[in-house]
């Protein structure tokens, strides 16, 4: 597992907050390098992801954690699937020349979209404004509205390495006194404050919780790896080819020979010959013909 495509959770002994630390290079790049995504495009993707990582420790089950960024403004979507692996893909939509502008600038009157799909259970979905000067701002007021226990992240990202720090007050079992609990959590939120972006994005994790935490009691839990994960396959591809319909499909292959469809988060090109189109559409028009018993 390379150190820097992981995430670490850790605990601060004799207090009821934990955090976690994730730190991406190798799997940010493989999930970024079938776009040509501009810079600032590219950097609040690396801050999504890191987002749906650390936030991806709270499923307990088998599904998929989804954020999405949208707006009407230059960048129309940000998105990033998460399952309880930390498997993850991303992909952005955007119109014009995107150049370095501000948050609010870039995605305009914008939300902020987290849902929960378990594979078996219900869905959940939140929805806030992104109202926030930065990504991080923005998930505090989602935590504010949506988290009965207080919450803090810390998100970053470059041309190469992405980061997030995450931190959070537990139910009370080591301090019940609620002003105690409230200055407890003042301390640690205004040391993990003090990072600087360039530690997060270019440090070894514990060094960077060394610098921040070196006069508390830290207990750190094995580190998990994350990996960059498309579950695109041709089977999946199909179905989204059948809904274009037999003619339009055929008329693609008549002008240009086959019919190449793209997956939108890794950009594998699926092929398909006349032949296959034929099969394609033969075999659902002889499912929907069979007589019923």
């Amino acid at each position: 597992m390379s150190e820097n495509d992981q995430i670490q959770r850790f605990l601060f002994e004799q207090t009821d907050i934990r955090g976690e630390i994730v730190s991406l290079e190798q799997s940010y790049q493989q999930a970024l390098a079938a776009h040509n995504y501009p810079e600032p495009i590219r950097q609040l993707l690396g801050e999504l992801i890191s987002a749906a990582i650390l936030l991806s420790t709270t499923l307990k089950f088998a599904g998929v954690m989804t954020l999405q960024a949208k707006s009407s403004g230059p960048i129309r979507l940000l998105m990033v699937d998460c399952n309880e692996k930390h498997e993850f893909r991303a992909l952005a939509r955007w119109e014009g020349d995107i150049r370095q502008m501000d948050l609010q600038s870039l995605l305009p009157a914008g939300h902020l979209v987290i849902t929960i799909d378990p594979e078996q259970g219900k869905r959940y979905q939140g929805i806030v404004p992104l109202n926030g000067d930065t990504l991080s701002e923005c998930f505090s007021v989602y935590f504010a509205q949506s988290e009965q226990l207080p919450t803090q992240m810390w998100l970053f990202a470059n041309h190469e390495h992405a980061t997030g720090l995450l931190l959070q007050a537990l139910p009370a079992t080591q301090e019940t006194d609620p002003q105690q609990r409230e200055l407890k959590w003042e301390h640690i939120t205004t040391l993990a404050k003090t990072v600087k972006p360039e530690e997060l994005l270019t440090l070894d994790p514990h060094i960077v919780l060394h610098r921040l935490f070196h006069e508390e009691t830290v207990r750190l839990f094995p580190a998990e790896p994350v990996a960059f994960h498309c579950n695109c396959t041709r089977e999946k591809t199909s179905v989204a080819l059948r809904s274009i319909g037999r003619e339009e499909a055929e008329s693609v292959l008549e002008e240009q020979g086959e019919l190449v469809l793209n997956c939108q988060f890794c950009n594998q090109a699926y092929h398909y010959n006349a032949t296959d189109i034929a099969q394609l559409f033969d075999n659902d028009e002889n499912t929907s013909s069979s007589p019923l018993h």
